[in-house]
């Protein structure tokens, strides 16, 4: 079922999509459907937990740390294994993956695998899905990695998102629906050089997807005065190259990984075509932009026809900071040349172009209710 034709994304849109996702997230921690008695409700069956022996298993030590997301500019962030974004985890569709978790930081943590439907124990949910792990303890994250496509791993504890708790996480397919030559991950973020603080605290206020829809959380009423927004951790004076060949198709797998931050992405002298929609396989669709939301993810595929150094370059739709940039370099091009930046926008990506190829699983036929 094709999704609604895209509206402006205001603040009061936001905050009505993340209540509609946290209505869904209630509905299945709770054995029937909201609004329903007994003799109504239709029983959820919660995600089984997995007891298979693992395919892939990693550690991941949260602890403090220093970034410099400019040769000249550092700061005090709580990282994943020492790195900023978290390290990437990639694993195959369908393998059970296991992540023990390490808390060296001063405060209790947990990790949220953000997109992928998991067993609620492991959700990562403070004191609703699991009790957070204390200072000094460990736990352990037990999935089967399904559906295959673009996410990401972050706290879920307070504003820790906004102190640099989150990586990507990919779920290669076994079969993919589009072909390309070579990839790469692209995380966009909104930059804060302290701690984040919410209004009420008097500090500059502060973003976090657990900061609550009132004081500033992911997709919040109020949008902290970012110093910068990063890709890859970076901010755009010290942009990352993506080294490209003539003729290749390049994957790009873009993840919104800010708290507050609607961000308007293009490709200088190249046409998009988007084949994923937050990790979901879509018809591919042509345009020179799109925009997403906090916690949203886009692969696009980007055809290697146009020799030269080009700016990617993410805008923040709510914001006046300069935007996010890295550079697209083809082989042989003289490294010293400036990229060149994009055009107009041009061709927005519409939320009616996405057809998705095929249906959730357990998802089809007419609602049992609906709720305005």
């Amino acid at each position: 079922m094709p999704p609604n034709r895209q509206r402006p994304l205001t603040r009061r849109r936001l905050l009505q999509l993340t209540g509609a996702s946290t209505l869904g997230a209630l509905a299945g921690c709770v054995g029937q459907l909201p609004g329903t008695d007994g003799n109504e409700g239709r029983e959820v069956t919660p995600r089984p937990t997995v007891t298979a022996e693992p395919d892939t298993s990693i550690s991941l030590t949260a602890g403090s740390g220093t970034i410099r997301p400019a040769p000249d500019v550092s700061t005090s962030n709580w990282l994943y294994d020492e790195q900023f974004p978290g390290p990437e985890l990639r694993v195959q569709e369908g393998d059970v993956l296991s992540v023990e978790l390490t808390n060296n930081l001063e405060a209790e943590t947990t990790i949220h695998w953000h997109g992928v439907p998991v067993p609620n124990p492991v959700d990562g949910v403070p004191n609703v899905t699991q009790d957070p792990i204390a200072s000094g303890e460990t736990f352990e994250y037990t999935f089967r990695a399904e559906p295959a496509g673009t996410y990401f791993y972050h706290s879920h504890v307070g504003l820790q998102l906004d102190r640099g708790l989150l990586g990507p996480l990919i779920v290669e397919e076994r079969d993919p629906h589009v072909e390309y030559d070579r990839e790469y991950v692209v995380v966009l973020d909104d930059y804060l050089p302290d701690e984040p603080r919410l209004p009420s605290d008097g500090g500059r206020g502060g973003g976090g997807m657990g900061g609550g829809m009132g004081g500033g959380g992911m997709m919040g009423d109020v949008r902290p005065p970012y110093d910068g927004l990063l890709i890859n951790g970076r901010l755009p004076e010290d942009p990352q190259t993506f080294d490209i060949t003539e003729g290749e198709r390049i994957r790009f797998r873009f993840v919104n990984a800010g708290s507050a931050t609607v961000f308007g992405v293009r490709i200088a002298g190249h046409e998009m075509t988007v084949t994923h929609a937050d990790g979901r396989p879509v018809d591919p669709v042509d345009v020179d932009s799109f925009a997403f939301g906090a916690g949203e993810r886009y692969d696009v595929v980007v055809e290697a026809t146009n020799p030269g150094r080009w700016f990617v370059q993410a805008d923040a739709l709510d914001g006046n900071e300069p935007p996010a940039r890295a550079v697209v370099e083809y082989e042989g091009t003289d490294g010293t040349n400036t990229p060149q930046v994009p055009s107009s926008p041009g061709d927005q990506l519409q939320y009616s172009d996405l057809q998705a190829i095929s249906s959730l699983d357990g998802v089809s036929g007419s609602p049992d209710r609906t709720f305005d």
